[in-house]
């Protein structure tokens, strides 16, 4: 069975930064791709970022040039760098990763941008 645990969320002051990790308990060469979804309340859960097997990278327009995702093939561990972070960034963040017509979803970390 396939596991992702994701860590590293909190609560942050607008324009700070947080790093969230992803670490999938399996190859993550194995999965067609990796990404970070979020959810906030009362909305439904948007991608925010992927990379996918062979190093492609796309991101929500909402996040482009404040977030960055990357991996660490050793680790098996896919990050999310959020810089400049908003308060409409306060979600639920899911690391969620494909394997052919099969998805897999970690249990979440809640990240809270407030003054």
């Amino acid at each position: 069975q396939v596991q992702l645990v994701e860590s590293g969320g909190g609560s942050v002051q607008p324009g700070g930064s947080l790093k969230l990790s992803c670490r999938v308990s399996d190859n993550i060469f194995n999965f067609n791709s990796i990404s970070w979804y979020r959810k906030a309340p009362g909305e439904e859960r948007d991608l925010v970022a992927a990379i996918n097997v062979g190093g492609s990278i796309r991101y929500a327009e909402s996040v482009k040039g404040r977030f960055a995702i990357s991996r660490d093939n050793g680790r098996n561990t896919v990050y999310l760098q959020m810089n400049s972070l908003k308060p409409e960034d306060t979600a639920v963040y899911y690391c969620h990763a494909r394997m052919g017509l099969i998805g897999y979803w970690g249990q979440g970390t809640q990240v809270t941008v407030s003054s």
